[in-house]
């Protein structure tokens, strides 16, 4: 099961990375946007949270944006700890473009998939999620590698 997730995953990142590209907008980059499109003004530690990746990634993916006139980096007078992340209205706009080339991909990977096996897929992929994610946080508070009885199914 593992390995046709990755592999859908991969063919999902292609598929729109190649639809970014001509907007000078990097794949990594997406994530961010994405994260920031829903909660604008968040700290670049909640961004890194959010987005599920490490605060190095963040740090030098939030500088490029900032390049490109994507996003600003704030610090505010009353807290000089936290970097604030803003859209610029550049970023916002981005929105309006490159949600439908999101969309096209999942219409493309779908495509010849009734809705209730699309739906049946969702609620499965969801309940793995969840499980997986359950297993992580019991795995940490443990502190140990659990075993796992292997089924015969």
């Amino acid at each position: 099961m593992a390995h046709l997730v990755k592999d859908a995953a991969r063919g999902f990142l292609r598929a729109l990375q190649g639809r970014l590209a001509p907007h000078d907008v990097q794949l990594g980059h997406w994530t961010f946007l994405r994260v920031l499109w829903e909660r604008d003004g968040l700290t670049q530690r909640e961004l890194t949270m959010e987005a599920g990746v490490m605060e190095p990634t963040t740090f030098a993916a939030l500088r490029a944006m900032e390049k490109l006139g994507y996003v600003s980096l704030e610090q505010r007078p009353d807290n000089r700890k936290n970097l604030f992340v803003y859209l610029t209205p550049l970023g916002k706009s981005l929105k309006s473009v490159l949600i439908p080339l999101a969309e096209e991909v999942n219409a493309i990977a779908l495509d010849g998939l009734s809705a209730a096996d699309v739906a049946t897929a969702r609620r499965a992929l969801m309940v793995m999620i969840n499980n997986l994610a359950q297993d992580a946080g019991a795995t940490v508070e443990s502190g140990t590698e659990r075993s796992h009885k292997v089924s015969a199914k």
